[in-house]
């Protein structure tokens, strides 16, 4: 049996080792035919988008029409704070579980939560003093959603080319973001003729039952060989107790990591106010619906838009891409927040109310609705600048499904903070504020990390 501690000290020793002496990077041949479209790297980024379009995607829709689509918001956002909170925790050793099981696995472990999840409102639909079970529901789906989204890190930044990275990004955050387009336009189309009614969601449930099975038809990563020839790095598969302290070895060989952690802290905070103490507060049921239906909608053109036309601007350099796109997220942040500051500024808990609600006929409705747009820009930016920098800093699927893990981690420590305060009733524009702060934080603090990490190429050192 193998010392867990040789082991992992072995694969330091690989991190740190002087590549100067690295022999170069063997390219293989593409796979001809069916074989050629199957195992192609677009393909299977696609395929995971699929995946999540199917179960965090369902999900997104729901949580986005504020309280779960309830009109009493409490139990939604107690289920939170549970599923964020267990995401935390499983979140710092999912990255471990996805290298040993390997990524299709803990894909299908992961999908099945949302299921249960988006039941448990179907349920509250029924028997409408079922929160309990929303919320204990809720705490599985953090364990699940721990798993799905770290092998859904793993392998997004892993298939593509350094020069490919933002593109992947983006072509997975269009289809996973669809899921979101497509569950909010079911939910507008339902409640078109309700001004104040319940959501059902059943067509979202059956969608995520369909998702639990759609790891089957990915391929081994393993067999994946890039655009550019190369293969995907192999997975390492030591002992349990050496991929557990991995975790540690990646803060050691890498400790830029934390300079990011403010960014995965409020990577999922925001959604509390945007979701429930912006659109589920002051709209009608029908206009959270079309509010979550362009929210969704502008992180489609929001993640192209920084990942293809920023991140991967081939006539520019790798770091001046870096500052290039934390200067349109720093600018988003507050242009949106300012821009908000404005709407809080005019109500609270106690002078909310359905006979106040904004709805779609409304005069001030558009300029409403035009901020839950651009707030889905910032999303889907912010979300997509945190994944290419991760990918900037190596190659390496293990490494980076570590990575993965810490964001998932810290994101969902975040979130359940804020939603257990937005639970309690903390006031709307503490939130907001803290929101705004978090942010703007977030940003100043990757700073130095772009600065003395970032580099033009990934070294062989850095997988």
């Amino acid at each position: 049996m193998s010392d867990p501690v040789a082991e992992t000290e072995k694969i330091a020793d690989e991190r740190n080792s002087d590549n100067s002496g690295t022999p170069p990077v063997e390219i293989f041949e593409r796979p001809k035919g069916w074989r050629a479209i199957y195992y192609h790297p677009v393909l299977q980024v696609s395929l995971l988008g699929f995946v999540c379009f199917m179960c965090p995607g369902m999900f997104n829709a729901l949580v986005g029409l504020g309280g779960g689509g309830q009109v009493n918001t409490t139990d939604s956002a107690n289920a939170n704070s549970a599923l964020y909170s267990t995401f935390a925790f499983f979140g710092f050793i999912s990255g471990t579980v996805n290298n040993v099981l390997g990524p299709r696995l803990t894909l299908m472990l992961g999908t099945w939560g949302y299921s249960l999840y988006i039941a448990a409102y179907l349920a509250v639909n029924i028997h409408p003093n079922a929160g309990n079970f929303v919320v204990v529901a809720g705490a599985l789906l953090g364990a699940c959603a721990a798993l799905l989204w770290s092998a859904q890190g793993s392998l997004m930044m892993s298939y593509p080319t350094e020069a490919e990275k933002g593109l992947f990004i983006a072509i997975f955050w269009v289809i996973f973001n669809l899921g979101g387009v497509v569950g909010s336009a079911v939910a507008f189309g339902q409640n078109f003729h309700a001004v104040v009614s319940l959501i059902s969601p059943s067509a979202s449930w059956i969608l995520t039952l369909i998702g639990v099975f759609l790891p089957l038809l990915m391929a081994d990563p393993d067999k994946i060989i890039r655009t550019d020839g190369t293969k995907v790095v192999q997975f390492r598969h030591p002992s349990w107790k050496t991929e557990f302290l991995s975790l540690f070895i990646a803060l050691k060989t890498d400790p830029w990591i934390i300079l990011l952690f403010p960014m995965f802290f409020a990577s999922n905070y925001f959604y509390t106010w945007q979701f429930n103490d912006y659109n589920g507060a002051i709209f009608t049921t029908r206009a959270r619906g079309l509010n979550n239906f362009v929210y969704w909608t502008s992180q489609i053109f929001g993640s192209v838009f920084i990942g293809f036309f920023v991140l991967d601007q081939k006539r520019l350099r790798r770091r001046v891409r870096a500052f290039a796109g934390w200067t349109v997220v720093l600018v988003m942040v507050f242009v949106v927040h300012i821009w908000a500051y404005f709407y809080q500024r005019t109500y609270t808990r106690e002078t909310v109310s359905p006979a106040t609600a904004i709805d779609i006929y409304s005069t001030d409705y558009p300029a409403h609705v035009w901020l839950m747009i651009f707030y889905g820009l910032l999303d889907s930016m912010w979300q997509t600048f945190v994944y290419w920098l991760m990918g900037a800093m190596s190659n390496d699927l293990a490494k980076l499904a570590v990575f993965a893990g810490f964001y998932k981690c810290l994101q969902s420590c975040g979130a359940a903070g804020v939603w257990r305060a937005d639970g309690v009733g903390l006031p709307y524009m503490n939130i907001f504020l803290s929101t705004w702060g978090l942010t703007a934080a977030g940003l100043l603090f990757a700073l130095p990390m772009l600065y003395f990490r970032v580099q033009d190429h990934t070294e062989e050192a850095d997988l």
